[in-house]
């Protein structure tokens, strides 16, 4: 006889049980918890109603079939971020702080799509149509053949979407969606994983592409369960910081294409632009070489990209020195500022360390290791490092660098944008690009006695 299996779920956070119970151990919610009933395996039984399923056709994996088709937007940067175009009948995600951008983006990105031949909806379940208009009026957008709707009862949506069979179809956003067989309030776990599960499914089955706006929390994760991240194709964080023009679109998961892609805009009064050389416009601000600023090489998906590292070490006036960083991983600081104590001897007991990424980037990646502690040893120091001149490469704990990827590509966007020497970790595959002079090190202590004559 085929055994039903039966699980809890808690309607707050997504947690799983085996058990009901009154507390979410989870989250802590008291009386969240609600079964779920799945399906039996084995033959037909009673809880699937008698039936059979359908026989699913197999295939093998040296089966050869066409790449998706790909539509283009017209935007770049945009077009780069998802793999080369819009993919048919894919899911986006789309996530940002308030206010960063995210409906001017896509709506700017509607207008274009609709521009190009591709049907195209745009659904706000935030602003009134009227407002939506007044926004393209002042983008100059008022002339895109775009179809707007102001709803939040997802069957409605999807009535509607159905009749209509949109190519494109925008939801903005999916914490405002509604769906009338999920008992509790719009915005909650339950009804945001119902509202994505149905649209993903929706876009799935009739070939329409669908994007789906998600508001973030503090923490800068995108609001919900995190299986929505799961459901849909394409994860998209739209990032900057307010006091900055600059506003990055960041891939962080893409079926279709690489993840950690950027595409870079420019917030203008006419809205976002794009950036052709993200490199020049991180750099167009810097001035003369000063203490605590270094320019680093970095890779961000397939694309390089040179930003300015800025620190500072000053005395701190309380008993607990204070390390506060902008743009980077504060524990990696805390592990480069400790390596260069243990291996180096240079001590930062009572010294405040603040760190900034210039032009409101976010860097990730281990490359940016070495341009770090040049810049805090520079800034501790107080000696500026020589002009035209990148640093990248990893630290290790036992103070050795090592080479960091990718290096040509580094060496060519330094090369043009006028950089005429790199300091390097050495070993690895060498590579050598014409007009830049490689000052390759291979452990820290090497590198502090050399550039700053301590050590």
């Amino acid at each position: 006889m085929a055994k039903s299996t039966t699980t809890f779920s808690c309607t707050a956070c997504g947690a799983s049980f085996n058990k009901w119970s009154g507390r979410c151990d989870g989250c802590g919610e008291w009386n969240s918890i609600q079964q779920d009933k799945g399906i039996s395996s084995g033959p037909p039984s009673k809880s699937l109603g008698g039936k059979r399923g359908a026989t699913i056709q197999l295939s093998d994996l040296s089966t050869e079939e066409a790449p998706p088709p790909r539509s283009h937007s017209g935007i770049t940067e945009l077009d780069r971020v998802l793999g080369g175009g819009l993919v048919p009948a894919s899911a986006i995600l789309v996530g940002g702080d308030p206010g960063i951008g995210k409906s001017t983006l896509l709506l700017q990105a509607a207008a274009h799509f609709a521009k190009n031949g591709i049907k195209t909806i745009y659904v706000s379940g935030e602003e009134a149509s009227a407002q939506v208009r007044m926004r393209a009026q002042r983008l100059g957008l008022a002339d895109a053949p775009v179809k707007l709707a102001a709803e939040t009862n997802l069957r409605d949506i999807l009535t509607m979407l159905d009749a209509e069979k949109p190519q494109l179809a925008i939801i903005d956003s999916i914490q405002t969606m509604w769906a009338d067989n999920v008992e509790s309030a719009p915005g909650s776990v339950s009804q945001v994983r119902a509202a994505a599960h149905e649209l993903t499914t929706f876009a799935k089955r009739k070939g329409t592409s669908v994007i789906l706006v998600g508001h973030v929390t503090k923490d800068g994760q995108i609001a919900g369960p995190r299986v929505v991240e799961h459901m849909v194709d394409t994860v998209l964080y739209f990032e900057g910081e307010r006091g900055h023009q600059f506003r990055i679109l960041r891939s962080v998961k893409n079926r279709f294409g690489p993840a950690d892609e950027i595409g870079v805009f420019e917030m203008t009064g006419r809205g976002l632009a794009e950036v052709t050389n993200p490199s020049a416009l991180f750099l167009s601000e810097r001035g003369q070489p000063s203490p605590g600023s270094v320019v680093f090489a970095g890779i961000e998906g397939t694309r390089p990209v040179l930003c300015e590292l800025q620190a500072l070490v000053a005395p701190s006036p309380h008993s607990q020195a204070r390390r506060t960083v902008v743009g980077w991983d504060s524990g990696r600081l805390a592990m480069i500022l400790a390596v260069l104590e243990a291996r180096c001897g240079i001590p930062f007991a009572g010294l405040d360390v603040y760190l900034n990424v210039a032009g409101g980037m976010k860097i990730s990646e281990p490359a940016a290791d070495l341009a770090v502690a040049a810049a805090i040893l520079s800034a501790r120091e107080d000696v500026a490092l020589p002009a035209e001149t990148v640093v990248f490469g990893e630290i290790s704990l036992s103070g050795a660098l090592r080479p960091a990827s990718q290096t040509e590509n580094r060496l060519k966007e330094a090369q043009k944008l006028g950089f005429t020497s790199a300091i390097t970790p050495s070993g690895g595959k060498s590579v050598g690009v014409n007009g830049i002079s490689l000052n390759q090190m291979s452990d820290l202590t090497g590198f502090v006695g050399e550039i700053f004559g301590a050590g």
